[in-house]
């Protein structure tokens, strides 16, 4: 029955758009019993539609080209309303927004439909836009998706934003995706636009009306943008705003702050978690599956945010809804993550009293940072005492034990039933004592460098 239901709709859907075709068709009734493609039948159109086909084509270089005379021109013909819609290259989709879920033949991903504005805001005709503008073009239609405001945030032009408002466009329309103009702010040079829009009245905390829910901060926050982020909180945006998916705007920009592709970090990412700290943002605070800021930084083995969240208050035993601490994101990614320095990702949740990894269980750290000796010498460090099993010998491959074999022989000898030395057992009663504080306290101890280093667990390249 439900097949039957299916097929009734999909052939009432056929019928209809055979419809509409032969009725967008209707003066080439000749050329369609012929069975003539696209291409031919436009070439048999009447002449009064190749008249209006080249008076639009015309219409729209002149806009690229910002003659405005030649624009005024065509209008005053008459034979051409001032808000015809034209098909525009589009690559980049600049002009073009989709509602989340919706199929998108392939041509679409490189025309777009837009009115003489848009055109005139993609490509910087202001002088023609005014002309528009002072002739009555609508200033708030989106023939694809996004008003010619919601374009001009995007290409960061803050002369057709100021333009635009002056003549009534709508300072929080959404686009077709949902997302205001504020949210098309995403580079240091929209900050312009954004203080125009913030000052005729847009909302900073307004969230996108899309799955995401996501506002203008966390947008901010994805691409890095420190310079709109602080003008944001200087006009009352609320630090830990969350979206759908509970995640506040330090999340996503300790999410972003690590590009996979190009294998770096982002130092504008690291200064939007330091201004959102600044401004008392909660690392603690856990999105819907309990990850909070400091797991995201630990899988991107990002040790600089790790060390500013850790001395903001981050939790280094948070767990997340699997029950994995931070440690365990970064022993997870240690291997994959080139840019890294692994070790001081380690001896940063030790010194910030993260639970060790369960004795029996050490051999995985073995398995996963065996070509990181400086990790693995932290790890062992932190412990009174580590009984080796069996399994430690098999996870560390022949070839990587010959190129640290020094290392791994005095893993192997300090690493047995008997109690290490008593400096080693001094340090960790030392940071036994201070607990959460390890990082802090031993920085105000009154004793030499090398010793504080010592008790910081900094490696040395042998264990005894």
């Amino acid at each position: 029955m439900v097949e039957t239901f299916i097929l009734s709709i999909c052939a009432f859907i056929s019928n209809l758009l055979h419809a509409v075709w032969r009725t967008l068709v209707s003066d080439w009734p000749a050329g369609l019993e012929r069975g003539l493609s696209f291409s031919e039948l436009m070439d048999e159109l009447s002449p009064r539609q190749l008249a209006v086909k080249q008076l639009k084509l015309q219409f729209l270089e002149a806009l690229q080209a910002d003659h405005a005379q030649e624009v005024l021109q065509i209008l005053h013909t008459g034979k051409l309303d001032i808000d015809t819609v034209l098909e525009v290259d589009d690559p980049s989709m600049i002009l073009a927004s989709y509602k989340q879920g919706y199929w998108l033949p392939g041509y679409k991903l490189e025309k777009s439909w837009a009115m003489g504005l848009h055109v005139c805001v993609m490509y910087n005709a202001l002088e023609t836009a005014l002309v528009l503008l002072e002739n009555g073009a609508a200033v708030n239609r989106m023939p694809n998706g996004k008003t010619p405001l919601h374009v001009a945030c995007e290409v960061a032009n803050s002369d057709f934003v100021a333009l635009l408002l002056a003549h009534g466009a709508k300072v929080n329309s959404l686009s077709l995706s949902g997302h205001t103009p504020l949210h098309y702010c995403v580079t240091a040079q929209a900050v312009d636009c954004a203080k125009q829009l913030i000052l005729k009245g847009a909302t900073v905390d307004v969230p996108s009306n899309s799955n995401e829910e996501d506002t203008p901060l966390h947008t901010v926050a994805r691409f890095g943008v420190p310079e709109l982020l602080g003008l944001y909180l200087a006009h009352g945006a609320s630090v830990d705003v969350v979206n759908s998916a509970q995640e506040t705007a330090l999340m996503t920009a300790v999410f972003w702050s690590y590009d996979s592709k190009e294998q770096n970090y982002s130092q504008d990412h690291q200064l939007v978690c330091r201004l959102l700290l600044d401004h008392h943002a909660d690392p603690n605070l856990q999105e819907e599956d309990h990850k909070t800021a400091l797991h995201k930084a630990s899988w991107n083995c990002d040790h600089i945010l790790m060390q500013m969240l850790l001395e903001a208050g981050a939790d280094a035993r948070a767990m997340d809804i699997n029950g994995c601490a931070p440690i365990q994101y970064v022993l997870k990614v240690t291997g994959v993550r080139p840019m890294a320095i692994p070790e001081l990702c380690y001896q940063l949740l030790l010194n910030y009293n993260a639970a060790r990894i369960y004795p029996p269980q050490f051999h995985k750290v073995l398995q996963t940072c065996h070509d990181y000796p400086r990790v693995v010498e932290i790890m062992i460090n932190s412990y009174e005492r580590l009984k080796p099993t069996n399994k430690w010998r098999a996870a560390i491959p022949d070839d990587c034990y010959k190129r640290h074999q020094d290392f791994y022989d005095s893993v192997f000898a300090v690493c047995t039933n008997t109690p290490r030395s008593l400096l080693h057992l001094t340090r960790c009663a030392i940071r036994a004592a201070l607990g959460g504080f390890c990082q802090r306290g031993v920085a105000q101890l009154v004793l030499p460098s090398p010793m504080k280093r010592y008790l910081l667990l900094e490696p040395e390249g042998i264990l005894y």
